[in-house]
């Protein structure tokens, strides 16, 4: 239904730009309003209707009729091969706050994932002594239990 008005309104749209740009101008437009002329310089004459601006008006009101049923009417949700065998092969995000696995390194530049205390209570804050934190020890340092 979509595809069928949509090409209703380009075939409509293509009518309306021909039909427009058949039509004789009328002449002096806005270079009239430096002239001083009347009213009628200015919006032009009542002029004899022809099977052009009949036709121009037509074609205007059926494109806005079919703008405003494309703007109701639901796009159908088709789906292709390529999109269903890229949704098959792309693995699902993981998100980036999400905690590691103990025992995991973690990426280089990311802090480690620290969790709550079960408690509930607030952990105190590690005094200041102005120096940077020392380095974790590396997993060759660190005692064997």
């Amino acid at each position: 239904m979509f595809a069928f008005l949509l090409t209703l309104l380009i075939i409509d749209a293509l009518l309306l730009s021909v039909v427009v740009l058949l039509q004789a101008g009328q002449g002096g437009g806005l270079a009239a309003l430096g002239g001083g002329g009347g009213t009628d310089t200015v919006l032009g004459g009542r002029q004899a209707v022809t099977i052009l601006t009949k036709t121009t008006w037509w074609t205007g009101g059926i494109f806005l009729a079919l703008s405003l049923a494309l703007s109701l009417v639901p796009r159908t949700a088709s789906v292709n091969g390529l999109q269903q065998k890229l949704r098959a092969t792309t693995p699902a995000s993981v998100p980036s706050n999400a905690p590691l696995p103990v025992g995991t390194p973690t990426p280089a530049g990311q802090a480690p994932a620290t969790t709550p205390p079960a408690s509930g209570a607030a952990t105190p804050a590690a005094p200041s002594t102005g120096q940077p934190p020392a380095a974790p020890a590396s997993p060759q340092q660190q005692p064997k239990r």
